[in-house]
C-alpha cells in the first residue's frame, strides 16, 4: 500500500498542469505495469473483458520461458560440447544466461526507448506489445549477433515496421522478424540460416581468465542443403562437433540453432498454454504444420535428391518452423483474424516454408520470409472470406424471397 500510496501522491506532478506533464507517457506506463488501471468506459456501447492487453502480453511472455530457459541452457551445452568440457547443469546454463542476458537487455532498452519516446511525442500511452517483440529478437537470432546489430535491427524494426504505421496494433508485418529480415539483408554472414557459432569467452569450470576459441558449424538444415548425399536415407545430420543426432536430441533441443527455436518439447508447452487461453489460435498453428505436411508429402513423391527425400518430422523439429508456428503465425496483429482465413493463412506459410527450404540450398532456413511473406496477404485472405460470407448470405435472402 505504501508504493500505491506514494504513486497517488505524485500523480498531479505528471498530469496537465503539473510540472512533469511532459513526462506522462512514461509515468502512466510505469504505473500500468505495476497496478491494473482503474478506469472505465462511461458511455457507449463496450465489451468489458477481464484481460488486457497487458495481461495478453504476459501470457505470452510466460509460453515463451520455456523455450527461453532451455535455448540458455543449450548455449552453454554446445559450447562446453565444442571444447570438450564435462561439466554440470547450472555451469552451462550460467555461461547462457550470461550469453543471452545482454542480448534481451539491449533489445529492450533500445525498442522501449522509442516507443518511450514516441508516446511523449505524441501524448499517448505506451503501449504493452513491445514487451513481448523485446524477448521475441534475441531468441530468433544467432547468440553471436553482436549487441550493436542486435540495437540496429530493433530500431529499425520497431521505427519502420510499427511506429510508422501508427503504432502497436496497425503495423503490417511481425515487428520480430522485420529485425530478423533486416540483419540477414544487411549482414548475411551473420543471419544465412546454414551456420551457427558456439559462443566463445570466459568459461565456468576452466579457471579465472580462461579463454576458448569460437567454434562454427553447419546447423542441421544447412548440413541437408550442402549434402553430396543423393538420398535422405545415405544422410545423417550432425552435431556441433560431428556426433550424429536423433530426433529425440532434435525434440528435445540438444542441437545447434537460434536460442527460442531448438526445443520442439519446450514450444509445445508455449503452445498448450496459448491455446488453453485463447491467446493462440490452433487453427492457424495446426493449418501451418498441415501445409508443410502437404508439401513434403507432395515432393517427397517426385524427389530427386536428399532434401527432397526428408521426412516432414524433420521438417517440424528442425530450425524454426515450430517456434514460428506458434509464436510468430499467430500474432494477432499482423495474421488472418477470420476463423476460415487462419486456415488459409496458416497452410500457405507451411507451404511456402517448406517450398523455400528444399528448393533454395542458398537458404535452408525458410519459415521468417513465409511469415512476413503472408502478413502481406493476411488482409486480402480476410477480405476476400467476408466478401464470400456475404455473398453467401445474400444469395440466402434471394431464395427466401423467391420462396415467398
Amino acid at each position: 500500500m505504501s508504493l500505491r500510496n506514494y504513486i497517488d501522491k505524485i500523480k498531479p506532478n505528471f498530469e496537465e498542469g503539473g510540472k512533469f506533464y511532459w513526462l506522462h507517457s512514461t509515468f502512466d506506463a510505469f504505473e500500468t505495469f505495476l497496478y491494473v488501471p482503474d478506469t472505465t468506459s462511461k458511455s457507449g456501447v463496450h465489451i468489458h473483458d477481464a484481460r488486457d492487453s497487458k495481461r495478453t502480453m504476459v501470457i505470452v511472455i510466460i509460453a515463451l520461458m520455456p523455450a527461453l530457459l532451455f535455448g540458455m541452457y543449450n548455449v552453454g551445452f554446445q559450447h562446453y560440447l565444442a571444447i570438450g568440457q564435462d561439466v554440470g547443469f547450472w555451469t552451462k546454463f550460467f555461461y547462457g544466461l550470461l550469453s543471452v542476458l545482454p542480448q534481451i537487455v539491449v533489445s529492450y532498452v533500445v525498442g522501449l526507448g522509442i516507443e518511450f519516446a514516441m508516446a511523449q511525442m505524441k501524448h499517448e500511452e505506451v503501449s504493452e506489445g513491445f514487451l513481448v517483440t523485446g524477448i521475441l529478437i534475441p531468441m530468433i537470432l544467432p547468440v553471436d549477433t553482436p549487441l550493436w546489430m542486435i540495437a540496429v535491427a530493433t530500431a529499425f524494426a520497431v521505427v519502420f515496421a510499427k511506429e510508422v504505421f501508427g503504432g502497436t496494433g496497425y503495423n503490417i508485418f511481425n515487428v520480430a522478424l522485420i529485425a530478423r529480415a533486416f540483419l540477414f539483408f544487411s549482414y548475411p554472414s551473420k543471419m544465412s540460416g546454414d551456420q551457427v557459432w558456439v559462443r566463445t569467452g570466459s568459461t565456468f569450470g576452466m579457471g579465472k581468465g580462461t579463454v576458448v576459441d569460437g567454434f562454427s558449424g553447419a546447423t542441421p538444415l544447412g548440413q541437408l542443403a550442402t549434402t553430396d548425399a543423393h538420398s535422405f536415407a545415405d544422410f545423417s545430420f550432425r552435431g556441433i562437433t560431428g556426433q550424429p543426432l536423433t530426433t529425440s536430441d532434435m525434440f528435445f533441443g540438444f542441437i545447434p540453432g537460434s536460442v527460442g527455436e531448438v526445443s520442439t518439447l519446450a514450444i509445445l508447452l508455449g503452445a498448450i498454454l496459448l491455446i488453453a487461453t485463447n491467446v493462440g489460435s490452433w487453427k492457424t498453428m495446426f493449418s501451418v504444420f498441415l501445409g508443410g505436411l502437404f508439401t513434403v508429402t507432395l515432393v517427397n513423391l517426385f524427389a530427386a535428391n536428399a532434401a527432397m527425400e526428408m521426412p516432414a518430422n524433420y521438417h517440424f523439429l528442425l530450425g524454426g518452423f515450430a517456434f514460428g508456428a506458434v509464436f510468430m503465425a499467430t500474432d494477432p496483429v499482423t495474421s488472418a483474424r477470420t476463423e476460415t482465413g487462419k486456415w488459409i493463412y496458416g497452410f500457405l506459410i507451411g507451404l511456402i516454408a517448406v517450398t523455400i527450404r528444399i528448393f533454395n540450398p542458398g537458404y535452408p532456413e525458410g519459415m521468417m520470409l513465409s511469415i512476413l511473406f503472408m502478413n502481406a496477404f493476411a488482409p486480402l485472405i480476410d477480405f476476400y472470406v467476408v466478401d464470400a460470407n456475404i455473398k453467401k448470405r445474400l444469395k440466402r435472402v434471394e431464395v427466401k424471397n423467391r420462396e415467398k
